[in-house]
């Protein structure tokens, strides 16, 4: 078997997963912390920066910089960045379980209407003690699905090969001898 079908079918086996995202988050208020905030009304853009933490429910992301464009629905977009070498990140509870979705890149977009986040360079997605690493992921929260790749058009972060990575951990009574 190749690597690319292995990685596929590693990734499938991911995303069956049958947990779903905190649903009440979506009817939270969304807050957001940063220590400045500029406004353009005009085109609902609002600009956070320094040490910005943005709440709804149980969804946290974290950045250095997150600008949220408001479309005429009221839905929002936000793209959260960090500066140097740091990671923008970003949390969520997963539905029904004391589980945590955690997330972290260079750049993370994530839209309220659709529930996804979209990560870019270096990176990283994990639950429960499962990771997915890639220069690009999808992550989807409504239906937990993942797509990892290595964005079309784009190159891999400095030392990186450009492969996705995946750890599967043992689920149930599938667990190795002495984890018991």
């Amino acid at each position: 078997m190749t690597n690319r079908l292995i990685a596929a079918l590693l990734l499938l086996g991911l995303a069956a997963a049958p947990a779903l995202a905190e649903r009440a988050d979506r009817n939270k208020p969304v807050d957001i912390e940063a220590d400045r905030m500029s406004v353009d009304d005009r085109n609902k853009v609002h600009v956070f920066e320094g040490a910005v933490v943005l709440t709804q429910g149980t969804l946290v992301i974290k950045g250095d910089k997150l600008v949220v464009t408001q479309g005429a629905d009221g839905f929002q977009k936000g793209v959260a960045t960090a500066s140097g070498n740091k990671l923008a990140t970003f949390r969520q509870k997963r539905e029904a379980s004391n589980e945590y979705v955690d997330g972290e890149a260079e750049r993370i977009e994530y839209d309220s209407r659709t529930e996804q986040a979209r990560l870019f360079k270096r990176a990283r997605v994990t639950s429960g003690g499962d990771e997915v690493r890639g220069s690009y992921i999808e992550y989807d929260a409504m239906s937990e699905n993942y797509l990892a790749t290595n964005a079309p058009g784009s190159a891999p972060a400095a030392g990186a090969d450009g492969r996705v990575r995946a750890v599967i951990q043992p689920k149930g009574d599938n667990k190795p001898e002495g984890s018991r």
